[in-house]
């Protein structure tokens, strides 16, 4: 099953939710449809057209939206001055609310990728009465322990790559965390220390999710403007393990029991180890865990079809 054809929103709009922030969402597909929600990656890559293409227009009332600097959302984290302590997960768990709230919802099924997935379990067990279902691709939980192993210890896979992103960190910073030296190096003020320092954190990027068969670069690393918004948001998140008590996830993944739950996770996703998904679905009663024998953390042939079959049948809840 492929996606959906393509489809404009019916509606859009920018949301004021507070400390100088309006983010930008959109609805796509039945105004009387089922209500589900879209939580993008990263954290920092907005929303692409292609993502509304996930759930039916017939079945579906699908709402996207930027989060906070990211996409069409203002201001941009790339922006000079831009202050980022206004951005964390309990920030985005209250706009969701926000959002929810503004466009009528009752309860929605909700679709998170990667860091979409963080935030998702985030929301859903802050609001387990808001949450009909959950479908959650390339799990994570932004612990410490995965921060660890994503900016450091998977380099033992591409130690090529790892030891050129490492090298990019000046002398004076190299005695702390990859991550907190990065995030320095993004807010310096020469341009120059920071489109190298975003150049280089997503070269990293695509060289570890780079596991996928027939995987390409990443073109939207291309843009000087996306590259240092995403490094921005990335490393933000990252060096404050998501504002999250450690494991905090998956400790409280009970409050979830009673809401179904698909888990699709690649077997080659070196990013996000299976290992968390796994922990996740032995806490969480009422989930199911998809392992894909074919993708790591950027799909493969089975995804889509996967994703596309689970919200078919979420659908008729």
């Amino acid at each position: 099953m492929a996606q959906f054809q393509p489809i404009e929103p019916y509606e859009t709009g920018l949301l004021d939710v507070g400390d100088g922030h309006q983010i930008y969402w959109e609805c796509c597909g039945n105004p009387a449809g089922k209500p589900a929600l879209f939580l993008h990656g990263g954290p920092g890559t907005g929303c692409s057209v292609g993502q509304r293409r996930f759930f039916d227009p017939d079945v579906y009332r699908a709402v996207l939206f930027d989060q906070r600097g990211s996409g069409r959302s203002l201001p941009l984290a790339s922006q000079s001055g831009s202050n980022l302590a206004s951005n964390t997960t309990a920030h985005l768990v209250a706009d969701i609310e926000r959002l929810r709230e503004l466009l009528g919802v009752e309860s929605w099924i909700i679709l998170g990728l990667s860091w979409g997935t963080t935030l998702g379990l985030a929301y859903a067990q802050a609001h387990p009465r808001r949450v009909k279902a959950m479908v959650l691709g390339f799990v994570t939980t932004t612990s410490r322990a995965e921060v660890q192993w994503i900016t450091k210890d998977v380099g033992r896979i591409f130690p090529r790559e790892w030891e050129r992103f490492s090298e990019t960190v000046p002398r004076h910073l190299r005695d702390m965390p990859l991550v907190d030296a990065y995030a320095i190096m993004l807010a310096d003020a020469d341009e120059t220390v920071r489109d190298r320092a975003a150049r280089a954190w997503c070269e990293w990027e695509d060289a570890h999710v780079s596991l996928t068969p027939g995987h390409r670069p990443n073109p939207r690393f291309d843009d000087a403007e996306f590259r240092l918004r995403f490094a921005r948001l990335v490393t933000h998140y990252w060096r404050h393990a998501a504002f999250l008590e450690e494991d905090q996830l998956i400790r409280d993944a009970s409050r979830l029991n009673g809401i179904p739950g698909a888990l699709i996770h690649g077997r080659f996703d070196v990013s996000g180890p299976l290992s968390t998904a796994w922990q996740l679905h032995k806490r969480w009663t009422t989930s199911r865990l998809h392992i894909l024998e074919d993708a790591g953390h950027g799909g493969g042939n089975e995804f889509m079809p996967l994703v596309i079959r689970t919200l078919d049948e979420f659908g008729k809840l």
